[in-house]
């Protein structure tokens, strides 16, 4: 059994080798190959992976990120779009979308920031917890802390641009002002 105690036992040697940089969590970094976090936080459900149902453009789809990835797709590559909404998760939905990148509406970059605030504003729409939950944020900063990206988080550094945290405060105060 793999518990604090026994961790160098061969069924509990990790095959992969796990940094401390791999770690958002201070606690878990100075433990690594010790303990793996996995509970969400508190407003999980501003994530685009989490499991909140969105019927967007005719189609439901199980997150955001899969209707995300989905509509860089919409009347230019259907199959992959559609291959999108029948992903197993949004991980894979976002790596289909990866390997078709070449296929994209010529357009998305310049249109994925409109494209995602309009998911962000059905998502809360179409789920009173995602309101309610934006509403307990405050007048808090929210930030995307992802480790990695820069454009919607705030990236290793803490200096990444955080479009996705940009688009959740402005829907708050929408949300707040009784314009959503």
């Amino acid at each position: 059994m793999c518990d604090e105690k026994n961790t160098k036992t061969p069924e509990c040697e990790s095959s992969v080798n796990l940094k401390a940089e791999d770690y958002r969590d201070p606690w878990l970094a100075a433990g690594v190959n010790k303990a793996i976090g996995f509970f969400p936080r508190e407003f999980y459900c501003l994530d685009n992976y989490s499991a909140f149902k969105i019927e967007y453009k005719g189609w439901v789809y199980a997150t955001v990120e899969e209707a995300y990835q989905a509509s860089a797709f919409l009347e230019v590559a259907d199959d992959v779009a559609e291959q999108i909404r029948h992903a197993g998760s949004p991980y894979e939905a976002k790596q289909i979308s990866v390997a078709n990148k070449d296929r994209k509406r010529p357009d998305w970059e310049t249109e994925k920031l409109e494209v995602m605030e309009a998911l962000l504003r059905e998502k809360i729409k179409q789920h009173p917890y995602v309101r309610e939950m934006l509403i307990k944020t405050q007048q808090n900063r929210i930030v995307e802390d992802s480790p990695k990206d820069t454009f919607w988080g705030w990236g290793p550094n803490r200096d990444g641009e955080n479009h996705m945290g940009r688009l959740w405060m402005k829907l708050r105060e929408q949300v707040l002002n009784g314009e959503l």
